[in-house]
């Protein structure tokens, strides 16, 4: 489930994906307690779901607007990443000893 889905459902949508999500979260943490789940990181996918859907719901509440609107592009890609220690493996002077 991604953030830019979640921006664009209604409050009472968000509201039922968040009970549905924090019923899925109950019900895998029972299952790991009874040694019933085969695998333990769907227990943070939904915890981060759920972590989503809040964060939606409280830019709403604070009239936090994050996305831009339809049809205006998105911010660019970078090309190229900093690296700091770029610059003292070029510069000999600079090089640890």
């Amino acid at each position: 489930m991604k953030v830019d889905e979640l921006r664009e459902l209604e409050e009472d949508q968000l509201e039922d994906r968040m009970r549905a999500a924090r019923r899925e979260l109950y019900e895998l943490r029972f299952k790991h307690a009874v040694g019933q789940l085969e695998n333990s990181s769907q227990i943070s996918k939904v915890r981060h779901d759920i972590a989503r859907i809040m964060t939606v719901l409280s830019e709403r509440e604070l009239g936090i607007v994050t996305s831009p609107p339809r049809g205006e592009a998105t911010r660019k890609r970078r090309v190229g990443r900093h690296n700091p220690r770029r610059r003292w493996m070029r510069d000999s002077s600079l090089t640890p000893q």
